[in-house]
C-alpha cells in the first residue's frame, strides 16, 4: 500500500495543531471517564508515526432509500454516481440509493511521533456515498453531514466540526465498545444526544453470508475508503484496512440483519427501517485529515483501480 508523503505531513501537522490548541487551554486529552474496550490495540502507530492511526470497530449497514429522496437530501451541486454503485450492486432495486449507517467505536487513536493518544470515543451517523464532488463524472466521495459523537471527548467533537459537520455530543450504550450482546444473541447500540432529542439505535442479528446478505464486503470496503466531506471546505482521507489479522479468521467480518431507528440529520423526525443488512467489522486505519478535496480527485482507495471509483468519464450518470 503506497501512501503519499505530502498527505502524511499534512495529517500530522494539522492534528498536532488541533491537539496543541486544545491542551493550551488547560485541558487534558484524558478525562475521568476512561473506557475499557474489548477492541484490538492499534498495531499501525509504530509503522506510521506521523499519521493519525487507530482501530475502528463498526456496524456498517445499508439503507435503501428512493433516489428522489436522496436527491432531496443531498446538496444539489453534488451529482449521484448511480453507475458506480450499480457496478458493485447490479441487482440493487431500480430507483433506489444506498445510504450507509455507520455506528462505530474509535479505539487507541494515536499520533505516535508526538506521543499523543486520544481517549476512545463512539460515533454514529448517516453517510451518503458515490457522490460526484469533483465534477469529473466518476470519482466517488462520501457526504457525512452530521454525527453523534461521545460528549466526553471534546477533541473528537471539535475535530469533526472542523470539517463543517453538524455534531451532537452524545452518550452511548454501551459506553466503551461498538455494541453489546443481548440475551437473545443480537447486538445492540444506541447513541443519544445530551442536548436534543436526536438518537440512533441499532439491533442486529448474525446471518449467513453470502446467501442471506445482499451486500458484498467489497461494497463496504469501497464506501469506507471513499474520501469523506461535510461542507467540502476540506476532505478526510481515512484508509481502512480489511486485510489484517484484525478482520480475518475468527475476527472475520460478521454479516448482520436487523432494524435501525433514528432521529438524526439529514432525515427529518423519527424514522424506522427494518430488514436492514450490513456487516460488523473491526479495521485498523490510517488517516490524513483536512485535505483539499480537489487533491482526492481520482482517488482509488486501498484496493487498486475501481476501489473507490469507476474509471472513465460518464456524462449522464450523475443525477
Amino acid at each position: 500500500m503506497a501512501l503519499q508523503p505530502s498527505l502524511l505531513h499534512v495529517s500530522a501537522l494539522v492534528l498536532f495543531v488541533l491537539f496543541s490548541s486544545f491542551l493550551s487551554h488547560g485541558q487534558s486529552a484524558a478525562t475521568s471517564c476512561v473506557c475499557v474496550s474489548h477492541d484490538h490495540d492499534n498495531k499501525l502507530a509504530e509503522k506510521f508515526p506521523n499519521n493519525a492511526t487507530g482501530v475502528l470497530n463498526a456496524t456498517l449497514a445499508i439503507i435503501p432509500i428512493p433516489l428522489e429522496t436522496a436527491r432531496r437530501l443531498i446538496p444539489a451541486q453534488y451529482g449521484i454516481l448511480e453507475r458506480a454503485y450499480r457496478a458493485l450492486l447490479p441487482d440493487f432495486p431500480q430507483g433506489m440509493y444506498p445510504v450507509m449507517m455507520q455506528a462505530a467505536h474509535d479505539h487507541d487513536v494515536q499520533l505516535r511521533a508526538y506521543g499523543i493518544t486520544l481517549e476512545d470515543f463512539s460515533r454514529a451517523g448517516f453517510e451518503f456515498p458515490f457522490l460526484d464532488l469533483s465534477g469529473d463524472g466518476y470519482s466517488s466521495f462520501r457526504w457525512a453531514p452530521a454525527q453523534l459523537i461521545s460528549a466526553t471527548n471534546d477533541i473528537a467533537v471539535e475535530g469533526s466540526r472542523a470539517y463543517g459537520t453538524i455534531v451532537s455530543p452524545a452518550k452511548y450504550e454501551p459506553l466503551c465498545d461498538a455494541y453489546k450482546r443481548l440475551p437473545n444473541g443480537n447486538t445492540y447500540f444506541r447513541a443519544s444526544s445530551v442536548a436534543s432529542s436526536e438518537f440512533v439505535e441499532l439491533e442486529m442479528a448474525r446471518v449467513s453470508f453470502p446467501k442471506f446478505n445482499p451486500y458484498p464486503l467489497e461494497l463496504f470496503k469501497n464506501i469506507t475508503n471513499q474520501p469523506t466531506f461535510a461542507n467540502a471546505t476540506s476532505c478526510d482521507n481515512m484508509i481502512r484496512l480489511f486485510n489484517t489479522t484484525m478482520s480475518v479468521g475468527e475476527h472475520a467480518p460478521v454479516p448482520v440483519r436487523g432494524r435501525i431507528k433514528a432521529h438524526a440529520l439529514p432525515f427529518e423526525g423519527e424514522t424506522k427501517w427494518t430488514d436492514i443488512y450490513g456487516v460488523q467489522v473491526a479495521t485498523p486505519f490510517i488517516e490524513n485529515n483536512y485535505l483539499e478535496c480537489e487533491s482526492m480527485r481520482g482517488y482509488s482507495g486501498t484496493g487498486g483501480p475501481g476501489d473507490s471509483y469507476i474509471p472513465g468519464p460518464q456524462s449522464n450518470d450523475a443525477l
